[in-house]
């Protein structure tokens, strides 16, 4: 299995990550990866966490879960051993990588309910630009099952955060709600991209995004793994926060770095 990434992550990388809030890799995890992580996901569907969800309310089925690196050591050797903090690291061109945590989403087949449109980083108690997601599939993504992005939206402000399962805002965030963006989809320019197992999405957490159910025959299994850089800090919001799921033991303003939230790259290693 590689340690490091499967191609190098160019200028034109950094420079698409930059101006939309999102790049797709290629080839960047080698198929043994792959092969040790379906076994592990089929584990953690069949033993869900204290957080897994069953999103879909009408046909199909869309199942999440979260913090599986604390539970089940395939998921630990993924965030310590494969290629995805580096990724991070010098996509990002911070000097250090600290993982935040990890996020199963399973569309099965037949599954008509969509990934709302969202961002991430209101839901979570950080602080910073150096914040991103590294989204794996484990099987391959036809275009119309694919993720979807607001291209240069990491740009705007932030949005309420709101609940999947019923669409109700979170409490107490003040923050104002979403533009309403699939009404208005020919306003902006939305990106999604086709994707093999082993090519990864990397996109940084204020760019808004969603996707549509998945109608295409094939199951859609991914890993979403956050990573934190050099200039994110611990924040403690006002109102509703989903994440962290426990109190790291952090105070307001700390760096993002302790036992919940282990540093696992530098530059230069």
């Amino acid at each position: 299995m590689n340690r490091h990434p499967g191609n190098p992550i160019t200028a034109d990388d950094r420079a698409a990550y930059a101006r939309d809030g999102v790049v797709c890799l290629r080839a960047m995890f080698d198929d043994d990866w792959i092969d040790f992580m379906r076994g592990w996901v089929d584990q953690a569907i069949a033993r869900p966490g204290p957080h897994a969800e069953d999103y879909a309310k009408g046909g199909g089925r869309f199942f999440g879960d979260l913090d599986m690196a604390r539970r089940h050591a395939g998921f630990r050797a993924f965030v310590h051993d494969s290629p995805a903090a580096e990724i991070a690291g010098r996509l990002m061109g911070t000097a250090r990588v600290n993982f935040f945590y990890d996020q199963l989403l399973v569309k099965e087949p037949g599954t008509t309910e969509r990934t709302p449109w969202h961002q991430d980083q209101p839901y979570w108690a950080v602080a910073g630009q150096q914040v991103c997601s590294i989204w794996l599939p484990f099987d391959p993504v036809p275009p119309e099952s694919a993720l979807e992005y607001v291209a240069g939206s990491h740009d705007w402000p932030e949005f309420s955060p709101y609940h999947f399962a019923d669409g109700t805002p979170y409490a107490g965030t003040g923050l104002p709600p979403l533009p309403d963006i699939e009404a208005g989809r020919e306003r902006h320019r939305i990106v999604s991209f086709a994707m093999e197992p082993g090519d990864c999405l990397v996109f940084q957490a204020m760019v808004v995004h969603g996707a549509p159910g998945n109608r295409s025959g094939l199951r859609r299994r991914v890993l979403s793994t956050r990573w934190t850089g050099d200039d994110v800090r611990y924040c403690l919001r006002p109102g509703e926060v989903a994440i962290p799921t426990r109190d790291p033991g952090l105070a307001h303003g700390d760096v993002m770095d302790c036992a919940d939230l282990p540093l696992v790259w530098r530059r230069g290693d």
